[in-house]
């Protein structure tokens, strides 16, 4: 198939903002069948939904033929603590707005341990998140990498996972490449940073717009550079 008979669109961080969510899916002109969506993290937390969020990522995990699911920061965070159970994860994860995430799941901190207190399905999801995704020219990543990073993620993604999982801050890090970044031949497509439109640089698009702070929960279509906003 040529790189022109098909579509990406990615969507970025969504935070339990199902409503959201559920608008912007009905906007975008997507072929499940054809083209690529990518999700770049950051499902859960500080909105009222996450478990709605994740109930609907996992119907269209079933529905649609080509869909990635990436680790967001939150995601590490809570994973961090469910393996660990290290009280000193905690304060970081209520700053995050995990109380949230844990009303809409009708749980208590203890239900974190192992993620206990939640389906069994979404405890597969959430384990089975990756660090990054390359689609054509485009890496798909929750935060912005630099040059290093992007040849990790190119030769070894199961070794970038484990870099990132023994390095937790990096998924958090509020760094912005672009201004040291070399032409790697990639364009870097990432969340995390939230900004009140979505940013165009060379290699660089970032697409949160701050959904869960009263901002639009934002899609691009790609090649075409076609942005969806809810």
């Amino acid at each position: 198939m040529a790189l022109t008979d098909k579509k990406i669109f990615a969507i970025g961080d969504i935070h339990g903002c199902h409503s959201k969510l559920v608008a912007l899916l009905g906007r975008i002109p997507i072929d499940k069948d054809r083209d690529t969506l990518v999700f770049l993290g950051d499902y859960i937390n500080r909105g009222p939904d996450s478990r709605k969020v994740v109930d609907t990522l996992l119907h269209l995990k079933a529905s649609y033929s080509h869909v990635v699911f990436l680790m967001g920061n939150h995601e590490q965070a809570l994973l961090e603590y469910a393996a660990t159970g290290d009280v000193e994860v905690l304060p970081a994860l209520r700053s995050m707005g995990v109380e949230a995430t844990l009303a809409s799941y009708g749980t208590s901190i203890r239900g974190l341990r192992d993620l206990a207190g939640m389906p069994p399905e979404h405890r597969d999801f959430l384990h089975a998140l990756k660090f990054s995704s390359i689609v054509d020219n485009y890496l798909f990543t929750h935060a912005d990498i630099d040059e290093e990073e992007i040849a990790l993620a190119k030769a070894r993604p199961d070794a970038m996972v484990a870099q990132r999982a023994a390095a937790a801050g990096l998924l958090a890090s509020r760094r912005f490449a672009q201004e040291n970044i070399a032409d790697t031949g990639y364009t870097v497509v990432f969340g995390h940073l939230p900004f009140e439109a979505p940013l165009v640089m060379t290699n660089r698009i970032g697409i949160d717009t701050g959904a869960v702070y009263g901002g639009v929960l934002t899609a691009v279509e790609l090649p075409s550079l076609h942005f969806y906003h809810a």
